[in-house]
């Protein structure tokens, strides 16, 4: 674990904030979400950021511009080409019923689908799209994408900052060795994970 904070600590500071605005502004635009998730990136850029390599607020700022831009986009992609669209997604996207999920959602919830699909991956990826489909007003898009992204990019780096001072305390304080604390953090995030989304999915379902 030690290890790899230091290989993270070491990455070029411009690397990690491109990298921070560019995988989350993929999410959606691209739906590149479905495959790789844009918050990896920004958990890093927060375990820079507490190795003194970024300000933390620089790495929050990124990951609000990118995924703010990057749901534009898919805002506008969805608007202009609509349902021609959805005809072309994957067939594994259609048979997994994620797409009906994301509309939906943004049926029953309009504007807040926008926030509370933010914290699910897929849902991350398809909801700006969607909402472009359905027709929800650009001036109403906009207002729940900026504010999703900068409550998003701020839990999250934050989660990275504070995870790093967490195994640094533990290991230096309470001489834990790494291992012991990597198999606990692993179990820790599955864990904190699998409940997110069992919460999130059932709230979208209400």
């Amino acid at each position: 674990m030690d290890r790899v904070l230091t290989v993270l600590a070491g990455l070029p500071p411009v690397l990690v904030l491109v990298l921070v605005v560019v995988l989350p502004a993929l999410e959606s635009s691209t739906l590149l979400g479905l495959v790789v998730p844009g918050e990896l990136t920004v958990l890093v850029g927060g375990v820079v950021a507490h190795a003194g390599g970024l300000p933390l607020w620089a790495v929050i700022a990124a990951a609000t511009l990118g995924a703010a831009v990057g749901d534009q986009v898919g805002y506008r992609i969805g608007r202009h080409y609509g349902p021609a669209l959805l005809a072309r997604a994957p067939r594994r996207l259609r048979r997994s019923g994620e797409l009906d999920r994301a509309r939906a959602l943004i049926a029953r919830r309009g504007a807040g689908a926008v926030l509370v699909g933010r914290w699910v991956a897929v849902l991350r990826a398809l909801v700006p799209t969607v909402a472009g489909i359905s027709g929800m007003r650009r001036s109403t898009f906009t207002v729940a994408n900026v504010t999703g992204a900068l409550l998003w990019a701020a839990t999250v780096a934050v989660t990275g900052y504070l995870g790093a001072a967490s195994y640094r305390y533990l290991e230096q304080r309470l001489r834990i060795g790494g291992e012991v604390l990597l198999a606990v953090a692993v179990v820790a995030v599955v864990g904190w994970v699998v409940r997110r989304r069992a919460a999130l999915r059932a709230r979208s379902r209400d």
